[in-house]
């Protein structure tokens, strides 16, 4: 069985190496980072969007672009949830369980007229 230092050793210069540019998001810990801004910290944490609720008592107020948008994705499930439990079965085993009822239907009808003869 080969020794655990060789391994040691590697893992460790790896690590010395690697671990000033995963400490940070933005690279080599270096500098500004692309992901955080300066005043990151100091927003309120714990908030949607990082915005305040309104005071007690009153309601938020709706942006412009949040009723179109919200009708239009309700418009959009009802349209296609009506659409895809219309649309016709087209598959390959129910064109050919039909073909297979109306060779059945067509033998017994012959049969059926043969006996009659």
């Amino acid at each position: 069985m080969p020794s655990a230092k060789p391994f040691a050793t590697i893992a460790g210069t790896l690590r010395t190496r690697l671990s000033p540019s995963l400490r940070t998001r933005g690279g080599g810990g270096h500098g500004p980072s692309r992901w955080a801004s300066p005043g990151h910290e100091e927003r309120p944490k714990g908030y949607l969007f990082s915005r305040t609720p309104p005071p007690p008592g009153q309601s938020r107020k709706w942006e412009d672009w949040e009723l179109p948008c919200y009708v239009t994705s309700f418009l959009t499930i009802v349209i296609l949830g009506v659409g895809l439990n219309a649309k016709p079965d087209l598959t390959i085993e129910t064109w050919a369980h039909q073909k297979a009822l109306e060779r059945l239907e067509l033998d017994s009808a012959q049969t059926q007229h043969t006996e009659s003869d």
